[in-house]
């Protein structure tokens, strides 16, 4: 693969018709990671998921399956659920009609409908959305026909089973409001290049030239970083904050794992701990990002737990990161902005994200 891909061009990251594209042709018709399966762990649980102009709901119905629906009423439309997340009893009513559906989308209840002869309630079911679990990442997917999901992520389905993430367990979220791109912030997190500069705690723990690349080509690329001598995981103090996760072992216990999983999971993995954003696009200068951090809640559970030292190193780091971003916004509005070459090795998996990014929007590749 050629290093030597020009940067994307300023319109990309500055236009609001290249962000519409994209919320039509990359949100809307990949596969989109919304959180994790212990937000709707009992029946009646729910959280909506808002992805440009749309409005998911997504819950667990009275038989324990993983459901989603789009949060429009079958009458005329109205959203059914306002609060962010919730317990619903046995129903979703609409507050507008009164039309009442089943946790598995069917309607079971419209006021005086009874009295039109020709009226079916099996013809207005919720509209439901593609929803599928890996290793406890819930994935939702608006395409009419989306492309199976064990296709998309052929190449990690197993990838990561030594971690057991479906045994892990959230113990901190934070969420940032950044002024910057989606992509900036994508391409950020996929190569070290400026971590000497930006990052000196970081370069200290894990040094940028160190490690390689797994995946280089496709909408999955990323690798691994070793740890320096005497460091154990990524945090304040460099030391682990809990016995490895689930099946950790062998050279996975020097190293921290970078995966980008198109167009929005950014998946770290610690020998400790998995973090992991998730990245939301409010505008083409405005992104939402949720940062989580999982452990095993065997360890979470013991009385001298304490996860500031992984929590806190982070932030300071994504702090560092998003202020990078921003600054780099600010540049690539400018008309003295002219696309730059991607030449370090370091930035070879920017190119090909850039890739995806045109590929999805069936813009000419760079030759």
């Amino acid at each position: 693969m050629s290093n030597f891909q020009l940067t994307l061009p300023g319109h990309y990251f500055t236009s609001e018709s290249v962000f519409r594209d994209e919320l039509e042709h990359i949100f809307y018709e990949r596969w989109i990671c919304v959180g994790r399966a212990e937000q709707i762990e009992k029946a009646g649980q729910y959280f909506l998921v808002e992805i440009g102009d749309e409005s998911v709901i997504v819950l667990r119905d009275q038989a324990s399956v993983a459901r989603a629906f789009y949060n429009v009423c079958r009458h005329r439309g109205t959203r059914l659920c306002e609060a962010e997340h919730g317990q619903l009893s046995h129903t979703i009513q609409c507050p507008y009609h009164a039309w009442t559906y089943s946790l598995d989308g069917g309607l079971v209840g419209a006021p005086d409908m009874h009295e039109v002869p020709e009226f079916n309630k099996a013809h207005f079911p919720l509209n439901a959305v593609a929803l599928e679990i890996w290793q406890g990442f819930l994935f939702l997917n608006l395409a009419r026909q989306p492309q199976p999901f064990a296709e998309a992520f052929a190449p990690v389905l197993n990838r990561f089973n030594a971690w057991q993430m479906p045994t892990l367990r959230r113990a901190k979220q934070i969420e940032y409001n950044v002024k910057a791109n989606w992509k900036l912030i994508a391409e950020n997190y996929n190569e070290c290049y400026h971590c000497p500069l930006v990052h000196p705690a970081l370069n200290k723990l894990s040094n940028y030239r160190s490690g390689a690349d797994i995946f280089t080509e496709g909408p999955i690329i990323g690798g691994y970083m070793n740890f320096t001598q005497g460091h154990a995981t990524l945090s304040l103090s460099g030391h682990a904050l809990a016995a490895p996760v689930g099946e950790v072992m062998g050279d996975d216990l020097n190293r921290v794992y970078y995966f980008a999983l198109f167009p929005n999971l950014l998946l770290s993995l610690h020998p400790d701990y998995v973090m992991f954003h998730t990245l939301w696009p409010q505008a083409p200068g405005r992104t939402r990002i949720l940062c989580e951090w999982l452990f095993d809640p065997a360890a979470m559970a013991k009385p001298d737990f304490d996860d500031r030292d992984a929590v806190e190193f982070w932030d300071m780091t994504n702090q560092q990161d998003w202020h990078a971003c921003e600054i780099s916004q600010l540049g690539v509005r400018s008309r003295g902005y002219i696309p730059g070459p991607y030449y370090s090795v370091q930035e070879s998996l920017l190119a090909e994200f850039d890739r995806q990014v045109l590929t999805a929007l069936g813009h000419p590749l760079p030759n």
